[in-house]
């Protein structure tokens, strides 16, 4: 116990570091990207003098110098660097989602609407920037920045729900707020007197525009006319966003770049001089300093001097602007970053919104004290930031004088305001891992205001937490009392968008060792599902991660011929050891000895059924299924598992149907092997996924292979890459095209869907029905999900364990049965890619060309890698090209003609020999890599593409520090290149007819008859082939078979290592008309009575 405190509190304590950590990196970059954002303004005001530093002029004197108008042009790309790098993001990650998504094209009205309002919001981020911002002293800057909100203030007041009892009060406090954002149109203008910045309230108007559509509500009776039909609007400009936002970024920038030379007009500079000048600003320049004489005058008027007629030219700084612009474009990416993270992870009231509403007070505070040091002392930076430039210092000197006379203390009005205008960032309720279209209105942030910027554009949750006391109501729908009457329930209830998981594990011949970590993997689910229910009850914690829960188990060929009778039947030795290991399980996971009570025994049409109570209230229901009495194999055993629990338990309930749609869209089928090994948490990863994303049909996580040998360290390696880059590259640019059945989540409504459910119960009659159907159920049930519009995806951090063929024999024969499949079912989406783009918005027709080129991938690779040896032989041993490819076509021949002709048994063994055989090719391929590299040196292009290929490998495992052992296999991965893409796929095609499991293969019981028959059928043969040795020599032999056999036309025959037949085929038939005797003798008994 000591050791669960200590780690309990570690993960306290990481927690917090958590939250500081968010907090810090929020706060600490978005306070340098308003900070740096302000330097650049500072610079752009023309004819502006700075206080020059004297320490290199002469101590005695001051000086001054005036800005350029080739260092403000520096500046006005800096500025521009900074608005156009987030607008350039979203046009990136707008083409991205047109061509790998599906997309929605907005009408006229609507891209007009759009463009309007976008081009609105710029000329308001270009007026502040260019205009106000270079105007003010950099504090009051700061402050102006909170009053950009008056716009989704004012919708705020419009969208407020009527029927709220406190309505009246947030209505007041609306108005007072709006009050307190409209001061900032007036105190500046007024104070400073300047013409200019009457274009205050304008920036303002415009900017805070760009926020408009957070703000107008969700739809509801209660909503305006004004109000519902902006709402409306919000809705369908969302869904064309993307394809909008193509075009936008690209006219915003333009437009940006308009306003540029329009405020260098203004100014009375020629507009052009942008361009013109651009060679000479960022080039070898000189500055001008002017000596002053400094006269002290009245305290109120502050300082002044005159000029003496000394100047000095130096050097410039032309890389300045572009410094300080890439540390604010640098910052405020990671301030966005750091934001979503927070909200996404659910720390988002202190991580996210305390964070970036202290940017303000903190950036001023900060300014006042860094402008304070520099009107002390013009050195005070000196060697830091270079000396003609600095921030607009504010003109007073004396703090008494700046908060009565600059009313510096209605900025605490527009603060507060604006914290009231975002309330809503107080009051998250989104799920974990949200995606990040739901944690904000638009794709990325406005790069002039980020803390601003962020906040507005946070989206407003309004869906309500489920208390306990809600939860109440699921207990008549819940998943252990659906017989209950319910007919009085027609409402949908918060209690149906309760999670429900039902485990549908499929088990036939596992071990001991495997059942028992699968069967601690259900306990350890079972201990989590308990504590939340209690501490939901008990302790009135609302957890929103809360789910109900019930284990199924589907035993393939549970039963076998009774010992007593053969007549009778009896449960088999996997169902009698799962019986006697559950004990134990539920000991090692509960750390004492429990002992749980004896399973309930139901017979059943399909067989039995055994039922555990497990200690949390949870019950494990084991299915025996009869494979004489309904369908074996593990696809029957996911179609029994579907229309038990959603064709029966769910379909059946006596509710209305729209709650039966939303139970459905809340249940979820989590499919697993009888093997697997996995926490609590790797489900909760998975749950998530599903809630973020109504349309997601199936999730998988990252499969783990154990076990111990040569072949499961090749697979461990294997399984690492393939995850890394195959299974996140299709989770990005499109959808995961296999959930594993070892261990995935399936949503119940996307099974329950047309030609998902119905289709997956398809009997097989045509020969590539037998490969798609029965060889690869778990990627047809995906295709199928795929082509209904339904999206797969995958979590890497959600962790499981499944044992893995640790034999050469039971590897190939595994991957006899999904080399085919997998082919099978990518030739099924293709075929049919135009009706599947037009109804999965994840799938594009950049998605079909990336499947179609891996597909063309995969049918050269068995060429590719046989001309690679050919040149690896050539290269290594120095043999011409013809002597290699003789030498490697032989092996390769008599292996294609062992496959054609010869048991698996023997296929297996000679792939056995010569995947050693060009083991070793490969590892003096290694030797002579490295010692080509040592010869050419590490310029060389055959050493720049070695190393860039394993680099990959070793880079891409570096971002998975947890996976990183998995390089250790990395060269007996490259060894057995051969092997698994030559030689398996030769034996995979050479097999297709061979429909069986391939693993796990036991014999089965017989009957003491058919044991007698055997024997008879042993002795004749026998006989037979002692008769044989004597008949054979006067060429009167029975016909006998042969290893190999071949002949032409039926003129003869040649058969090489004769043996007699083994009859095996008689012996089917025997069995067959033993079964066909069973069943008349029970359909007479059932006659006869």
């Amino acid at each position: 116990m000591a050791s669960t405190k200590w780690i309990d509190i570690s993960v306290k304590l990481l927690k917090l570091l958590a939250y500081i950590l968010v907090f810090v990196a929020t706060l600490g970059s978005a306070v340098i990207a308003k900070g740096t954002l302000l330097f650049i303004t500072s610079q752009l005001k023309k004819d502006r003098q700075i206080t020059h530093c004297n320490k290199l002029l002469a101590l005695d004197q001051q000086f001054v110098t005036v800005l350029t108008l080739e260092e403000r042009i520096t500046w006005l790309w800096a500025a521009a660097i900074v608005f156009c790098v987030p607008e350039l993001g979203t046009f990136v990650r707008s083409v991205r989602i047109c061509f790998f998504k599906t997309h929605h094209k907005p009408s006229v009205s609507q891209f007009v609407i759009a463009f309007t309002i976008e081009t609105l919001h710029t000329i308001g981020i270009a007026i502040l920037s260019l205009i106000i911002l270079p105007e003010l002293d950099v504090v009051n800057g700061a402050m102006l920045m909170n009053a950009m909100c008056i716009i989704p203030g004012i919708l705020n007041a419009f969208s407020r729900d009527r029927t709220d009892s406190r309505y009246s009060i947030k209505l007041i406090i609306d108005v007072l707020a709006i009050s307190a954002q409209a001061t900032a149109f007036v105190v500046w203008p007024m104070l400073d007197g300047k013409p200019v910045l009457w274009s205050i309230p304008v920036a303002c108007l415009l900017m805070s525009l760009g926020w408009w559509e957070n703000y107008v509500g969700s739809c509801h009776r209660n909503s305006s006319y004004v109000m519902y039909h902006l709402q409306l609007l919000r809705e369908n400009l969302k869904k064309t966003r993307y394809c909008t936002h193509r075009i936008l970024p690209l006219w915003k920038i333009t437009l940006f770049f308009i306003c540029v030379l329009i405020s260098l007009q203004v100014q009375g500079d020629n507009a052009f001089s942008f361009f013109e000048l651009t060679r000479d600003a960022f080039g070898e320049r000189l500055y001008v300093v002017n000596e002053v004489q400094v006269l002290l005058s009245d305290a109120n008027d502050g300082l002044d001097y005159t000029l003496t007629g000394k100047t000095l030219e130096l050097p410039v700084y032309w890389s300045t602007s572009l410094w300080v612009a890439a540390i604010q474009v640098t910052a405020a990416y990671f301030c966005f970053g750091a934001a979503k993270f927070a909200c996404k992870i659910l720390i988002q009231n202190f991580s996210f919104t305390f964070a970036l509403t202290l940017v303000g007070p903190v950036a001023i505070n900060l300014l006042i004290f860094l402008c304070g040091l520099r009107n002390a002392d013009p050195c005070a930076f000196y060697g830091t930031i270079p000396d003609y430039l600095f921030y607009e210092i504010p003109p007073v000197y004396f703090l008494r004088e700046y908060i009565g006379r600059q009313m510096a203390w209605v900025w605490l009005l527009w603060l507060m305001s604006q914290a009231w205008i975002v309330g809503h960032t107080w009051l998250p309720r989104c799920e974990r891992v949200a995606a990040t279209d739901k944690l904000f209105a638009k794709p990325l942030y406005n790069g002039v205001l980020i803390d601003q910027s962020l906040l507005l554009n946070r989206t407003k949750d309004d869906d309500a937490d489920i208390g306990f006391e809600n939860s109440k109501d699921a207990d008549n729908v819940s998943i252990a009392s659906s017989e209950k009457d319910m007919s009085d329930m027609t409402d949908i209830k918060p209690s149906d968008s309760i999670s429900r998981i039902y485990i549908c594990a499929t088990m036939w011949h596992e071990t001991k060792d495997e059942m028992v970590d699968f069967l601690k993997s259900i306990l350890r689910l079972d201990e989590d599902q308990s504590a939340r229910r209690v501490a939901q009850k008990y302790l009135g914690i609302i957890d929103p991660d809360y789910y109900e829960l019930e284990c199924n188990i589907f035993f393939d060929d549970g039963f076998e011929i009774s010992d007593h009778s053969a007549d009778d039947s009896q449960v088999n030795r996997f169902v009698k050891c799962l019986v006697d290991t559950i004990d134990e399980a539920a000991s090692e996971v509960h750390l004492t000895n429990v002992k749980l009570r004896p399973p309930v025994k139901i017979p059943t049409p399909y067989g039995g059924r055994l039922v555990w109570t497990m200690p949390g209230k949870n019950k494990i229901i084991c299915h025996l299924k009869d494979k004489s009495k309904v369908r074996h194999k593990k696809r029957w055993s996911q179609v029994m598992y579907m229309y038990y629990i959603l064709g029966h338990r769910l379909m059946d309930l006596p509710i209305s149907v729209n709650r039966k749609e939303v139970i459905a869209e809340n249940t979820y089928l989590l499919a697993l092997d009888g093997d697997i090994d996995f926490k609590p948490s790797a489900v909760t990863l998975l749950i998530d996924l599903m809630k973020k994303d109504k349309n997601l049909g199936a999730a998988c996580g990252r499969i783990h292979p154990v076990g111990s040998g040569f072949m499961t360290w090749y697979q461990k390696f294997e399984y690492a890459i393939g995850h890394w880059l195959q299974k996140a590259t299709e989770h990005m640019i499109g959808c995961v095209l296999c959930s594993p059945g070892c261990f995935s989540l399936f949503r119940g409504k996307a099974l329950m869907d047309d030609n998902v459910m119905k289709k997956y119960t398809l009997t097989s009659h045509e020969a590539r029905h037998y490969v798609q159907y029965d060889q690869g159920e778990d990627r047809w049930l995906c295709t199928l999900l795929l082509q209904r519009g339904y999206r797969v995806e995958y979590s890497a951090a959600s962790d499981a364990y499944t044992h893995c063929p640790e034999l050469f024999g039971e590897f190939y024969n595994q991957r006899r049965r999904w080399v085919p499949s997998t082919l099978a079912n990518i030739f099924d989406l293709l075929a049919e890619y135009k009706r599947t783009v037009k109804v999965n918005d994840n799938i594009s027709t950049l998605y079909i060309v990336y499947q179609t080129l891996l597909m063309i991938g995969t049918i050269l690779g068995p060429g590719t890698i046989f001309l690679m040896m050919v040149g690896a032989m050539n290269s290594v041993t120095g043999m011409s090209n013809m002597q290699a490819l003789i030498l490697n076509l032989i092996p390769i021949g008599i292996y294609v003609a062992v496959c054609l002709t010869c048991k698996s048994e023997i296929q297996l063994m000679f792939a056995n020999m010569i995947t050693c055989v060009y083991a070793m090719i490969m590892m003096l391929v290694i030797i002579g890599i490295a010692l080509q590299i040592v010869e050419d040196g590490w310029l060389a292009p055959s050493s720049i593409f070695t190393v860039a290929t394993f680099g990959l490998f070793f880079v891409t495992a570096a971002l998975h520090p947890q996976e990183i052992s998995c390089l250790m296999y990395i060269c007996i991965y490259y060894i057995t290149i051969p092997s698994m893409y030559l030689l398996l796929i030769v034996y995979s095609l050479c097999n297709l007819n061979n429909v069986s499991w391939g693993t796990r293969e036991i014999e089965q019981k017989k009957t003491p008859k058919m044991l007698e028959m055997e024997k008879k059928l042993a002795e004749e043969a026998k006989k037979k082939m002692d008769s044989q040795n004597i008949l054979k020599k006067f060429g009167l032999a029975d016909e006998t078979s042969g290893t190999l056999e071949f002949g032409i036309a039926g003129l003869f025959r040649c058969m090489c290592c004769t043996n007699p037949k083994d009859h095996k085929d008689d012996l089917h038939l025997l069995q067959i008309a033993n079964s066909i005797e069973k069943i008349e003798k029970k359909l007479l008994a059932l006659y006869v009575k």
